[in-house]
């Protein structure tokens, strides 16, 4: 029985003009050192408030907050997590 022909595939290469166009953060530039410091910072302070709140009593850092200093704690966990999503 004979082999059939194997056939060669062109590589496809999309046109230059279709291509994604990188600008701003998306060009692939690193970000500033100033970036993961704060996301670091956000977090830490959003363990250290919350650690404090349950090792206080509920009464430090802010006893008549009562339970909003949750909210704070964990809006700056939060908030370093958005930080550390613009890091490059």
């Amino acid at each position: 029985m004979p082999k059939s022909q194997v056939r060669k595939k062109k590589v496809y290469t999309p046109p230059a003009d279709l291509g994604p166009a990188k600008t701003g953060a998306a060009a692939g530039k690193p970000s500033p050192v100033w970036v993961p410091a704060l996301a670091c910072v956000l977090l830490v302070a959003g363990i250290a408030w919350l650690v404090l709140y349950y090792l206080s009593s509920q009464q430090y850092p802010v006893g008549s907050w009562g339970y909003w200093n949750l909210a704070v704690g964990f809006g700056s966990m939060v908030a370093s997590l958005i930080v550390f999503t613009r890091w490059r």
